[in-house]
């Protein structure tokens, strides 16, 4: 989702999805990010939480649109929105990006690599928390681009977490091919910088700060003995 569309009310670029005298080109799939908007969604300590932050949002002023819509509750709202199948999704998938970090952990810890004084890994795992979604997908490369955005499972489920634990365990399954014979510390570094970019790229889509991340998994990882 880009803001690169034609420019509209006071100058802004429209979504590039936006069509003149259409809207929403993909309305009916549109992604949970839009159809919670305006609001803001994050989970602590496994609760939910809405977040409206008003002023962050120019259109609200002068949008003829906006004004004229009737005031909803949060409740009543993210039904009209339908966006339960997408929630389901999302915390799915923020499992599965966490079981994709844990396995970075482990070629960084579990192998010996960090005992032996490894300064290397630290730093790339900071440097990919803050790319551009391009550079961050040019690191990873076609191969796991692909099982991230394309992957190859069928598409007869209607439930969000079957699909992405089908998912999940493509992605586990790829890892195990790739790195169970790994042998060298070059080998283990490459391989942990490559899980913890994946782990990045998906943190992104679904709205997680990869910055944040990165650094909160650095510190983890310098609590188990890593060096940078």
């Amino acid at each position: 989702m880009r803001f690169n569309g034609k420019a509209g009310w006071k100058g802004k670029q429209a979504c590039s999805q936006y069509i003149d005298n259409l809207g929403c080109s993909v309305y009916l799939g549109r992604p949970l990010a839009c159809r919670l908007y305006p609001l803001g969604r994050q989970i602590q300590s496994e609760t939910v939480q809405y977040i409206h932050q008003g002023e962050k949002f120019p259109c609200f002023e002068g949008c003829p649109e906006v004004a004229k819509l009737p005031y909803l509750s949060v409740g009543e709202y993210l039904e009209g929105q339908m966006t339960s199948q997408f929630e389901k999704a999302q915390d799915a998938y923020l499992d599965m990006m966490q079981s994709i970090a844990d396995i970075a952990f482990m070629l960084l810890l579990d192998t010996g690599l960090a005992g032996t004084g490894d300064k290397k890994t630290l730093p790339l795992w900071r440097k990919m928390g803050s790319e551009l979604p391009e550079e961050l997908a040019k690191r990873i490369g076609h191969e796991w681009l692909d099982i991230l955005t394309l992957p190859e499972i069928s598409d007869d489920l209607d439930d969000p977490i079957s699909f992405v634990k089908r998912h999940s365990d493509l992605i586990q399954s790829k890892a195990l091919e790739k790195f169970e014979a790994l042998q060298t510390d070059k080998e283990l570094h490459e391989a942990s910088v490559l899980m913890m970019g994946v782990t990045l790229h998906i943190a992104r889509s679904i709205g997680a700060d990869p910055k944040i991340l990165s650094e909160h998994w650095i510190k983890i990882a310098k609590n188990n003995g890593a060096l940078e």
